[in-house]
């Protein structure tokens, strides 16, 4: 599988690419992360296998551990951030995929 860098620090590896279902395996630096988004028809299940993920949302902040894992409904505006010290490493599962569905609230890249 070749990565793909996503943002300063962030890399992913798609592990299922089908059209109603995506798995893909991410890596996050310490200190890095992604802006506020939201995906309007996909949900999302987010499963740290190393490190700590810190997801915020407007109802909660989640801070998942090795073998945690959230759902994100579709309409949640969400943003994943890694503020421990050790890289980060998650699946994140959607359905259907995030291809074209994905709008940034708030200035910046993914």
């Amino acid at each position: 599988m070749t990565p793909y860098q996503w943002n300063q620090g962030c890399f992913g590896w798609h592990l299922l690419a089908d059209p109603k279902l995506s798995v893909i395996e991410e890596e996050v630096a310490p200190g890095a992360g992604e802006v506020l988004h939201i995906h309007h028809q996909a949900q999302q299940f987010f499963y740290v296998l190393s490190g700590v993920a810190t997801i915020i949302t407007a109802s909660q902040d989640f801070h998942l551990k090795q073998g945690q894992g959230v759902a994100i409904t579709p309409e949640t505006p969400h943003q994943l951030k890694n503020n421990g010290t050790e890289v980060l490493r998650f699946l994140v599962i959607s359905s259907p995929p995030t291809k074209n569905d994905r709008e940034n609230i708030c200035a910046g890249s993914n």
